[in-house]
């Protein structure tokens, strides 16, 4: 019996594609549902943590996305941002440049 067993998980293990793993679940390459345009708003809200309440601030001073996805400290400051909320605007733009984070879809109200 357990002969057989064994004989049976290495015919998975031959069979099976050389870039996967027997016994390992395998993960989906499809993504979490994202929102197709990104602007300041969106942005904000996906970080969270009370910045979002700047959004109208931010985009009257830089009007585009990828103004403030560029913009330093010192400008955030004079804006009147708190420095824990210039850090995570900072860290969370640095990691969309990357493409590391990308802020989530709300999901659709039927």
């Amino acid at each position: 019996m357990a002969l057989r067993q064994i004989l049976s998980f290495n015919k998975r293990l031959i069979s099976s594609p050389s870039n996967s793993v027997a016994g390992v679940a395998s993960f989906s390459s499809k993504s979490n549902p994202y929102i197709v345009k990104v602007g300041i708003p969106e942005f904000l809200n996906g970080i969270g943590k009370g910045v979002e309440q700047h959004a109208e601030k931010l985009e009257s001073e830089f009007g585009d996305f990828q103004k403030l996805l560029v913009a330093r400290t010192l400008k955030l400051k004079r804006l009147g941002l708190k420095c824990q909320e210039r850090k995570m605007i900072l860290k969370y733009a640095h990691k969309y440049r990357l493409g590391l984070w990308r802020p989530r879809a709300e999901p659709l109200k039927s």
